[in-house]
């Protein structure tokens, strides 16, 4: 899995701020622009695991970063879809493994072939590391993963 940084995505680091202002996380951001219109797509979680991000609360963060793009763009001809990653969220970027510190995922481990998974503990631009139920701590290289996903909680 590679790890691409957040500063590296265009635009992410003028509107994490803006997004975390309003209690939120900004876990994806991605601009494609088309011939009449830019295309912009978002994603936003919780900081807490066990708090989930309804239809309010995007509307909430969309009102407030649409126009902050629109801005940063120089147009106003854009659609945007803000969404929350959803309780099976594919994890596509292993920097998300550092928003997503506290929830439980489910890593395809290259090195054993099965899948593997706990509570994210930590996680840098190399592992992350996380605890089983038994609260034992394990650590995966980035490059062993093949997959990551969220595991649903009880």
């Amino acid at each position: 899995m590679e790890f691409i940084p957040y500063k590296s995505i265009k635009f992410y680091n003028d509107c994490a701020p803006l997004v975390e202002g309003l209690g939120f996380k900004l876990v994806d951001l991605k601009i494609i622009p088309a011939k009449t219109v830019t295309k912009i797509s978002a994603i936003i979680s919780s900081p807490d695991p066990n708090q989930s991000v309804g239809i309010n609360d995007c509307a909430k963060v969309h009102r407030a970063l649409l126009p902050r793009l629109e801005a940063l763009l120089g147009t106003d001809e854009t659609t945007m879809e803000l969404t929350s990653p959803g309780i099976e969220h594919n994890i596509k970027n292993a920097a998300e493994f550092t928003i997503f510190t506290g929830y439980n995922v489910r890593v395809w481990d290259k090195t054993i072939t099965d899948w593997t998974g706990g509570k994210i503990l930590s996680a840098d631009d190399k592992s992350v590391t996380m605890e089983t139920e038994n609260g034992e701590s394990f650590t995966v290289s980035y490059e062993n993963i093949a997959k990551a996903k969220f595991i649903q909680n009880k």
